[in-house]
């Protein structure tokens, strides 16, 4: 029987052992060569590349706007503290939890404290899900919806007990994420307050040349008058002549993982971050863990200063 790849060596490309290993100084040289072309700066006001490194400290100035920037100006890790070598060991854990890490074993992990670690998981998941803006699908598209958040604890005596499925009995913060697979391609997901939202979510992404598949909610009967649609009654089988939506079932697995596991509870507010995390995962799970980290340093050196989470503690986010 063939080893699953997670189980083998090749999914095991960077340690945290190998990043203190090689200290500080390879850390600062990962982050130039991953947001730099050969790690040679360019000055992120003009454009230019005549730039020359100040010898005091890790700073370059322009030779044509005279403009003096670091290898994290203006990307989302801008005025950060943290060293670079633990900079990197923080994205190393945080792509090695397959199901998610909550802020508190992050601040752990870090030595850091819990606000420090919050805010910087936040801002990973908030480069991490730009790799997929104005994405479009194509070929076999599966959809679905899954609820989160907004329980009702029920109480102690039966006859306090109410129907907990009664608008005037809902907390308000129960969502739907709606999610659009493409078979052998990537995972998009969309918070809205009801799974019938799909359908116009569906209408924006995905090619009218696609074939979708969904279950028998009513909601989806829409989707006949723009694709092809395969439909699948749960009730009576999980998959028949290659209707299904197996995978991205298996994307609200690992969602749900996270999110009871992991968080134990996520805000709907930021419900969006954490899925689009999990989709991350979901559709990188093939990768290295060196691969997968690599690749979170390139998005977020290219992403810009998040106005969400910039500043968020003193209440300074736009």
């Amino acid at each position: 029987m063939a080893q699953h790849f997670l189980l083998s060596a090749a999914a095991r490309t960077l340690s945290l052992r190998e990043i203190y290993k090689a200290g500080e100084d390879a850390a600062y040289e990962t982050f130039k060569r991953l947001r730099w072309q050969d790690g040679e700066p360019v000055c992120p006001d003009c454009g230019s590349v005549e730039c020359y490194s100040i010898s005091t400290r890790r700073k370059f100035k322009c030779a044509a706007c005279y403009r003096q920037f670091s290898v994290t100006s203006g990307t989302i890790f801008a005025s950060r503290k943290l060293a670079f070598v633990d900079l990197l060991a923080a994205i190393c854990i945080f792509v090695n939890a397959v199901k998610g890490l909550s802020a508190l074993q992050f601040s752990r992990d870090l030595d850091v404290q819990y606000k420090t670690a919050f805010v910087l998981a936040h801002k990973l998941r908030e480069a991490l899900a730009a790799e997929v803006d104005g994405h479009t699908l194509d070929g076999e598209v599966e959809i679905d919806g899954a609820y989160f958040g907004g329980h009702i604890r029920p109480a102690n005596f039966k006859e306090d007990r109410v129907d907990r499925r009664l608008a005037e009995h809902q907390t308000g913060a129960r969502r739907v994420v709606v999610a659009l697979r493409q078979r052998k391609g990537r995972t998009l997901t969309f918070v809205r307050p009801t799974e019938a939202h799909g359908v116009d979510i569906a209408s924006k992404i995905v090619s009218r040349m696609a074939v979708v598949y969904a279950d028998e909610a009513s909601h989806w009967d829409r989707l006949h008058e723009g694709w092809i649609v395969g439909r699948i009654n749960h009730s009576e089988a999980y998959s028949a002549d290659g209707a299904n939506t197996n995978q991205v079932e298996s994307f609200f697995s690992r969602l749900r993982r996270m999110v009871t596991g992991q968080h134990h509870g996520v805000s709907p507010k930021y419900l969006h971050q954490y899925s689009a995390h999990a989709a991350w995962l979901e559709d990188h799970r093939r990768r290295s863990n060196g691969q997968n980290a690599s690749a979170t340093i390139a998005l977020s050196m290219r992403h810009p200063v998040s106005r969400v989470w910039a500043g968020y503690w003193q209440r300074a986010a736009a």
